[in-house]
């Protein structure tokens, strides 16, 4: 037996290190130019393997040997969804494949001569009806005397398209990964691309949906975007700097997500072309939001301004705003100009010739919105139902200590 797991760990570490780092450092794998414009993801290497030894019967659950033998447990679960962000998937399979505590894809007799490269830390799931899933595997560790942060890799395959495709996830609490994004940037495929834990004891908990297609060259379905606005749902909302005129943050420009990125946040964007009665509306039904659901949820503000409302009139607008409708919570905020650069408004875009974008995100990544959504109580409930069903089962854990 020893002779087994000896050979199978030398043979296949030089291979495995230089495939995964193929495919890993240039985050695009290698391929001809008719492949990247006809193939679906662009191609991945080492996809193909989540057929080897795959079982015929697929559960939403999938266990692997790490859960009891790696050195820290850890729980993948979410939705998968449609490119809307909220349609659920079901049917989709995700095949997963990891290193060990070692940083090594470390086989075992178990494993597949020709999976041999993704070593036994691998495994399966199948999305149920409402397009949830669940990974209980062990976290990996980094790869040996190397800069690729801890990662995992995925294989995505919907039940109506004939090729998967790929998506690696990295964790937003290991050291390595900002140098890595600095150097080969940040693709967030079919999501965000980082895992951010809680805390359960001793197991870490990583809520991540998945959203089929975002970002994925050449996929085949398309969303409207004839009246769209802001950031995708299942990207990250950005971090951005605008000036505080009212509320807790006044007379600073903390960053919305920075600052209070933990649990939920919503932004709210207008400009002139907004409606006055309406905004006033929506300050109000979002203060009390606030004071309901207290530190679990900020809102802001954010006004975009124009020649017409500079920033010394808006800010004195703001200012009686706030004091004419008496908010406690809700941040009166304003940036120059849809694209202003100083404050890094740009990086929302948010579309200038809509009335409102409303942006709900929770730990950082959006998890829904709304263009020009009026203030009745029917939207209102449609709001609180978001933030309502977008909390999960792992709301109040705590997170690990960033360095």
């Amino acid at each position: 037996m020893y002779s087994f797991f000896h050979k199978s760990t030398i043979v296949t570490l030089a291979f495995i290190l230089f495939a995964c780092q193929n495919h890993t450092n240039s985050q695009t794998p290698k391929r001809s130019v008719s492949e990247t414009q006809n193939t679906i993801g662009g191609g991945c290497e080492g996809c193909e393997l989540m057929y080897v030894g795959m079982p015929q019967t697929l559960t939403s659950v999938h266990q692997s040997i790490g859960w009891n033998q790696g050195h820290t447990r850890l729980i993948i679960t979410g939705k998968v969804v449609q490119i809307d962000g909220k349609t659920p998937a079901p049917n989709v399979v995700i095949y997963y494949w990891h290193t060990n505590d070692e940083g090594l894809y470390e086989a075992n007799a178990q494993t597949p001569k020709k999976a041999l490269v993704h070593g036994r830390l691998r495994g399966w799931v199948k999305t149920d009806a409402h397009g949830n899933y669940m990974i209980k595997t062990s976290r990996p560790a980094a790869y040996p005397n190397d800069s690729i942060p801890q990662h995992i890799h995925l294989s995505i395959k919907e039940p109506d398209l004939t090729k998967e495709y790929y998506a690696d996830l990295y964790f937003d609490d290991d050291p390595l990964y900002l140098r890595h994004k600095k150097r080969y940037g940040k693709l967030d495929r079919a999501g965000t691309e980082l895992l951010r834990i809680v805390l359960d004891d001793t197991v870490q908990i990583a809520e991540h949906n998945i959203v089929l297609g975002l970002h994925i060259p050449n996929y085949p379905k398309h969303l409207d975007k004839r009246v769209d606005s802001g950031l995708s749902i299942g990207d990250d909302q950005p971090s951005f700097m605008p000036y505080h005129f009212f509320g807790p943050d006044r007379g600073t420009r903390a960053c919305p997500v920075c600052r209070y990125g933990r649990y939920h946040g919503l932004v709210y964007f207008v400009s002139e072309k907004s409606s006055l009665d309406e905004i006033k509306k929506w300050l109000v039904f979002l203060d009390q939001q606030s004071v309901i659901r207290k530190h679990y949820l900020k809102a802001y503000l954010v006004y975009v301004g124009s020649r017409r409302y500079s920033k010394d009139v808006s800010e004195k607008m703001l200012q009686e705003w706030g004091q004419m409708l008496r908010l406690q919570h809700v941040a009166l905020t304003y940036v120059p100009s849809f694209n202003d650069e100083d404050t890094e408004m740009h990086r929302n875009k948010i579309n200038p010739s809509v009335e409102s974008t409303i942006v709900l995100f929770k730990h950082r990544t959006i998890v829904d919105k709304w263009i020009n959504l009026k203030p009745s109580p029917e939207n209102f409930d449609t709001v609180i139902q978001a933030i309502v069903n977008s909390k999960g089962n792992f709301f109040d854990l705590p997170e690990p200590r960033h360095e």
